[in-house]
């Protein structure tokens, strides 16, 4: 079980940084919003392995949150990127 674990970290590692890679060097600015929302889900992959492996409630509450601000976030961006205001 310990070394599933370690392998689900790696690949969220590996995750992370090909989002990092696609936020930095990204042909459009909707390519950059597509890569925040899936890193902030894979935060909440981080969140929800860390409750696993240790034990404790607090990190789901955290990945539960995240992904809840990650959404809004997203919807706000895409918002401004189309040119609307929040409000429509």
């Amino acid at each position: 079980m310990q070394v599933l674990m370690q392998l689900f970290f790696l690949s969220l590692c590996a995750c992370c940084f090909l989002c990092l890679y696609r936020i930095g060097r990204g042909p459009s600015a909707p390519d950059r919003t597509v890569a925040i929302d899936i890193l902030g889900i894979v935060v909440t992959g981080f969140c929800g392995l860390l409750g696993l492996a240790t034990g404790q409630d607090f990190y789901l509450t955290v990945a539960l949150a995240w992904a809840l601000l990650s959404f809004i976030g997203t919807i706000a961006l895409a918002k401004f990127l189309e040119g609307r205001s929040f409000d429509e």
